[in-house]
């Protein structure tokens, strides 16, 4: 017996859902340029309305839930984090700055070492 997930009658009230919820977004794209004409207030009201509706719409669906549910094991997640005390972080931060300059200068005595290599010794172009 295979193990498949079962499609239920609420898949397709979920597709309506989120159909809903683009056709509101839609909406509210077009109620904000047909409601130029009353004034700025009116045209924000309209998609805002329209958007906020959109999102209600949204978070009621599968989608909307699993979205909600993966913030919030999101933010758990976060919490669990056990961040550097400001020494430790300053110490850090000046490793990376050491690793950086000295490897400039590896950089760059590199690139004159090839320069002085390539250009003097086998082309013999003098500066």
């Amino acid at each position: 017996m295979a193990t498949s997930e079962v499609q239920t009658v609420g898949a397709t009230g979920d597709k309506m859902r989120l159909a809903l919820a683009g056709a509101l977004v839609i909406a509210a794209l077009v109620a904000y340029y047909m409601l130029a004409g009353q004034g700025s207030l009116a045209q924000w009201a309209g998609l805002l309305v329209c958007l906020v509706v959109a999102v209600v719409v949204f978070l009621t669906s599968e989608s909307g839930r699993q979205l909600i549910a993966f913030g919030r094991d999101a933010v758990r997640e976060v919490k669990k984090v056990v961040w550097p005390e400001r020494k430790e972080a300053m110490q850090i931060t000046a490793y990376v700055f050491a690793f950086v300059v000295v490897m400039a200068l590896f950089l760059w005595l590199t690139d004159k070492t090839l320069e002085w290599v390539f250009y003097d010794l086998i082309l013999g172009w003098k500066k």
